[in-house]
């Protein structure tokens, strides 16, 4: 048989369990305090009416008047019976000063000696004291009867200390029916209260609910991806480390409304939205985020989870897988065309025209060859060139001549190490896409691409020399209402693919941001739209990069 532990009782358990022995105690306590407090007030009450009706007595003129007759006993009797009853006293004693009694309720006491002190009365004061008579424990009070200055007799007056009790335990139990009624409204409201506490804490015990704070916490420094919780408000209820990070944020963060965090607008939106978010990519200043959001509710909005991944690198990793694709069906093609070059000469040979084969393979030769000195003589740097070389041929296959502008000068080892290439290439070959994709169709059909360091100008707060990098198109253009937006993810003027679009340039901005560098677009000659991006560059090893010397801002080259 398996001895079965009996699980530890719940928080709200114990709290209601210890709110209601707190509540039983104290309202013991007060029942207990009240009625000695009572009973002692009975007491005192029952002295001052004892004494209020023995000085009424001894002050009666007729009482005087009595005792100057030879038997005081045949006026007083009745007397002292008419005011037991109308005092609601439970005795009352007329004596001569020597304590024998004139007056007793029972009759067989009169001409007995009182019991009690009558010292204080003998000499003319008025006291009480709580004694035990022949009528049996009382509170009593003793007067003396004065006939001018000479004491000639004795009251007492007294409530049985029985009937005192009696009093006190009426009074008490309509205490205790207050206190039984306070009880069970403190132990109904406990109960309320600890319901609701049992739901918020689901029924846990205070050794579960911190084992699930220290699970909480360690799980929270743990997870490399961002967490972020919001309250039914709008703001920051809790944010883990790798949300701060991902998010840029500093400091005490929690209570701060999501708008006031500083976050690109459209993140603000994809965060402020009552709809579930899922798998939004977003950018800010140097990251691209996916973005997932889920409402917390319970009966009402309680507030949002948003769960945030980094992927930048995949984003850079993606660019360069299209990139190699591109490279891919490039190559593919110039198989292709190379084949039927080949296929050409083949059938020269075939046909006896030897010479005229020999001329057409080193025409075809020197064309090719033409092509790779004229983009490594104009871009040295031997990443942009391949990148160029790559996506000419993409160009060609789509029916777009790319023209690297004579005033290109970029030589190998120019480039400092704070400019990575893969940034280079997230610049220059999403602003090669977008032309390419803007001229296609169009007559001409041309991309133009100009790549050279010249000195930064007088605007530029990095001083030295900048890089330049700038595509032009022979495509429709920007509306200038449009220059800003076009920058932002999301905005395209293209139909969405797969993938959607809006993506490359929001990625070519964000790349030159983080260099410190500035990208505009404005209308180019002939109509298209030209795309420049600025980048400072640092003095690598102390000494100033060579600088290009374009002869001018227009763009004629050779075609590439």
């Amino acid at each position: 048989m398996r001895l079965r532990v009996p699980r530890p009782r719940s928080l709200a358990g114990q709290l209601f369990a210890m709110q209601a022995v707190l509540i039983a105690v104290v309202v013991a306590g007060y029942a207990l305090f009240t009625y000695l407090s009572d009973r002692g007030q009975a007491e005192a009450a029952a002295g001052r009416q004892a004494r209020a009706v023995s000085l009424a007595i001894a002050d009666s003129p007729s009482v005087v008047e009595a005792i100057r007759t030879s038997d005081p006993t045949a006026r007083l009797q009745p007397y002292a019976v008419r005011v037991m009853r109308d005092t609601d006293v439970d005795f009352v004693t007329i004596m001569d000063p020597e304590g024998i009694r004139w007056t007793h309720p029972d009759p067989k006491q009169i001409g007995l000696l009182f019991r009690g002190h009558i010292e204080r009365a003998q000499r003319g004061e008025t006291f009480t004291e709580t004694y035990t008579g022949t009528l049996g424990p009382s509170v009593r009070a003793v007067t003396p009867v004065k006939d001018g200055e000479r004491v000639v007799g004795l009251v007492s007056a007294g409530i049985k200390v029985e009937e005192i009790s009696k009093r006190a335990r009426e009074q008490l139990t309509a205490l205790m029916g207050v206190a039984a009624g306070a009880l069970l409204l403190g132990a109904v409201g406990t109960y309320v209260i600890n319901a609701r506490l049992r739901r918020h804490t689901h029924g846990m015990n205070a050794d579960e609910l911190s084992r699930m704070h220290d699970y909480h916490q360690a799980a929270l420094h743990a997870v490399r991806e961002g967490l972020l919780m919001l309250d039914g408000q709008y703001r920051v209820a809790l944010i883990n480390d790798g949300g701060r990070e991902l998010l840029g944020v500093t400091g005490d963060v929690v209570g701060t409304s999501v708008a006031d965090l500083g976050l690109p607008a459209q993140l603000t939106g994809a965060l402020l939205a009552s709809e579930p978010r899922v798998d939004e990519v977003h950018l800010t200043a140097e990251r691209v985020l996916v973005v997932n959001t889920s409402p917390v509710s319970g009966g009402e909005r309680r507030g949002t989870v948003v769960t945030l991944r980094d992927v930048t690198e995949l984003q850079s990793l993606m660019g360069e897988l299209n990139s190699e694709r591109g490279f891919t069906q490039a190559l593919r093609s110039q198989a292709h065309e190379a084949a039927n070059r080949l296929h050409t000469v083949v059938s020269l040979i075939e046909l006896g025209r030897a010479e005229e084969a020999v001329e057409f393979a080193t025409a075809e030769l020197e064309l090719a060859q033409a092509l790779t000195d004229q983009v490594v003589a104009a871009v040295g740097e031997p990443v942009l060139a391949a990148l160029l070389l790559g996506k000419t041929a993409q160009a060609n296959e789509r029916g777009v001549e790319l023209v690297v502008s004579q005033d290109s000068r970029l030589d190998d080892g120019l480039l400092p190490p704070s400019l990575p290439a893969r940034d280079l290439v997230t610049i220059l070959g999403n602003l090669v896409d977008n032309a390419v994709d803007a001229a296609q169709g169009r007559v001409p059909s041309r991309v133009t691409v100009a790549a050279y360091t010249e000195a930064a100008g007088a605007d530029s707060t990095a001083g030295g020399s900048e890089l330049v990098l700038r595509v032009s198109d022979t495509g429709a253009g920007v509306d200038p209402a449009h220059a800003d937006l076009v920058f932002q993810r999301g905005f395209s003027t293209k139909p969405a693919g797969e993938g959607g679009r809006g993506l490359g340039l929001a990625l070519v901005r964000q790349a030159v941001q983080r260099h410190g560098g500035t990208l505009t677009v404005t209308e180019a000659e002939g109509g298209g739209a030209r795309f420049e991006a600025r980048l400072p560059l640092d003095d690598p090893g102390g000494r100033a990069p060579a600088l290009g010397t374009p002869t001018g801002r227009h763009e004629p080259g050779g075609a590439v």
